[in-house]
């Protein structure tokens, strides 16, 4: 999808996708990147917006091809990747819900974009947005805001990397999504077992190894491969925590 720069930036800017009736309406309204502006402000924004559907698996935003797009993400999960020198997928992270997506003042993406479930995005083609963002300060300030979050995040993950255990690994991703899908002790994992060991650099068979001992231990129960229920997620952040 999308993989012809001219098509993508069509499939953006065109009256194709319906424009929410009103922000409002917005289901991330309060915690998306635009909940700095003002009512002008918003109204402004909303004119060169477009709500678009993904389906798991297509990719909106394709590594090293030209960033025609921003925007935020409404519903659904997305991964970040990027590919190695030897042609492997390196998942660099995951998108939830009134996450901002793309590279502003950017030319080229600097990773993929691909949704891991159905997905919803308010988009906006980049540079209109980058134009936009030039004349209003809020959301510079709220994608620099942004951008400090995001780099902290990583070098969480690359103490993670360093530092953790394999199990201890697992605990700490299974938390982070819990967390972030606020939708209490039972989750939809919306990665493989190969996904989480792409992650977290573990193998497949690691990563099913330290699920299992979660589950023998009771504090997780695993009723299908991408279900998990928290018995005892108090247990399961002491171990994340290390």
């Amino acid at each position: 999808m999308y993989r012809d720069a001219k098509a993508r930036e069509a499939s953006v800017e065109g009256a194709a996708f319906a424009l929410p009736s009103s922000c409002a309406a917005c289901p991330v309204r309060d915690s998306a990147i635009c909940c700095v502006l003002d009512q002008s402000g918003l109204a402004a924004l909303s004119r060169f917006g477009r709500r678009i559907s993904l389906a798991a698996g297509q990719t909106l935003l394709w590594e090293g091809e030209e960033a025609v797009a921003v925007g935020n993400l409404l519903s659904g999960m997305l991964k970040l990747s990027a590919l190695t020198g030897d042609g492997r997928e390196q998942i660099v992270g995951i998108v939830h819900p009134s996450d901002f997506i793309g590279r502003p003042f950017g030319k080229e993406s600097p990773y993929s974009v691909t949704a891991l479930t159905d997905a919803t995005l308010c988009v906006f083609g980049r540079t209109a947005f980058d134009a936009f963002a030039r004349e209003h300060a809020a959301i510079g300030q709220a994608l620099l805001e942004r951008t400090l979050t995001e780099l902290d995040r990583a070098r969480h993950w690359m103490l993670l990397l360093s530092r953790k255990s394999a199990c201890e690994r697992v605990a700490s991703l299974i938390v982070e999504i819990a967390d972030r899908a606020d939708g209490g002790s039972a989750i939809d994992l919306p990665l493989t077992r190969q996904q989480m060991g792409d992650i977290l650099g573990l193998t497949i068979e690691t990563v099913s190894r330290s699920l299992t001992r979660l589950k023998r231990a009771g504090i997780i129960s695993l009723p299908s491969l991408r279900r998990i229920v928290l018995n005892r997620p108090g247990e399961l952040r002491a171990i994340a925590d290390g």
